[in-house]
């Protein structure tokens, strides 16, 4: 018995081109993705600029210059002796800058892309997978906070604000582990939302800024009082910055607590990256 197998259909040259084409969105959808948040970021380059630039020159000039002056006991200390006040905030100002970045990147644009322009349905639309979505958001938000902990760092050479120059290499390094850190749960949180009732500025008052303020960014942690302690302890702000110290002019630490910051910030960079790109999948999905 002699099966016969009849002539194939003749290719069709749409579909082939069709599917050619869809094979780089697949392969780089991510990097497509980072494009174009990167591009819709030059509508407000300016302002990237100026509080790249001028937010960190004005606090360095704020405090070198003006509050360093009433402060007559020193706060920081190495292993040479006291340090001075500039040198001891420089570090934390770095990382709130990069954790700025985060609260700005991660909730409006987020709601945009989702309610108020749907970008993202546009992109869901495409071969670009739901994954790629928000890993480019991730990129394109990591190449700003790049730019951000970069000039902080150029900053703090030129105010001599830096114990070891070497450690203006280090010190945007974890300035965007920092921005992660507080980030992607923030992407999770934002990517949850069918709307805006608020909760931006909520997390904007009553989380940012307290995390700033009690997170030994202009003081030791331990001169605040114990029931504050909590709030540093939790804080992406806080571990970033005192590596950030022992990075600059090595602040007393040992190497068991290092790991730990570092183990806590990477915990929470990477756990709230898989909880945002299971909801970014699920929702684009669903």
């Amino acid at each position: 018995m002699s099966t016969s197998i009849g002539p194939r259909p003749p290719r069709d040259p749409a579909l082939d081109a069709a599917v050619a084409g869809a094979v780089r969105p697949r392969r780089y959808g991510a990097w497509y993705v980072a494009e174009h948040q990167l591009r819709a970021m030059r509508s407000y380059g300016w302002t990237i600029v100026m509080s790249g630039i001028g937010t960190p020159l004005m606090y360095l000039l704020g405090i070198g210059l003006g509050l360093a002056t009433f402060l007559d006991v020193p706060v920081g200390f190495g292993p040479d002796g006291p340090v001075p006040y500039v040198v001891f905030v420089a570090p934390a100002l770095l990382v709130s800058a990069t954790v700025t970045v985060a609260t700005e990147e991660f909730t409006y644009t987020v709601m945009s892309g989702f309610k108020w322009r749907r970008v993202f349905w546009g992109m869901n639309a495409s071969p670009v997978a739901p994954g790629q979505i928000a890993t480019g958001l991730v990129l394109a938000a990591g190449a700003r906070m790049v730019f951000v902990a970069t000039a902080y760092a150029g900053l703090i050479l030129a105010f001599d604000a830096v114990g070891r120059p070497a450690a203006a290499l280090v010190l945007p390094l974890l300035g965007v582990l920092a921005g992660l850190a507080f980030g992607m749960p923030l992407l999770a949180f934002s990517a949850s939302l069918k709307d805006d009732g608020g909760q931006f500025a909520a997390v904007q008052r009553f989380v940012f800024t307290p995390m700033f303020l009690f997170s030994g960014t202009f003081y030791p942690l331990d001169t605040l009082p114990v029931w504050l302690h909590w709030i540093g302890w939790v804080s992406p702000l806080w571990h970033a910055t005192e590596l950030g110290r022992l990075v600059s002019y090595g602040a007393p630490m040992s190497t068991t607590t290092a790991l730990t910051h570092l183990a806590v910030l990477v915990a929470l960079a990477a756990g709230g990256w898989v909880l945002a790109r299971r909801i970014f999948v699920g929702r684009l999905r669903g």
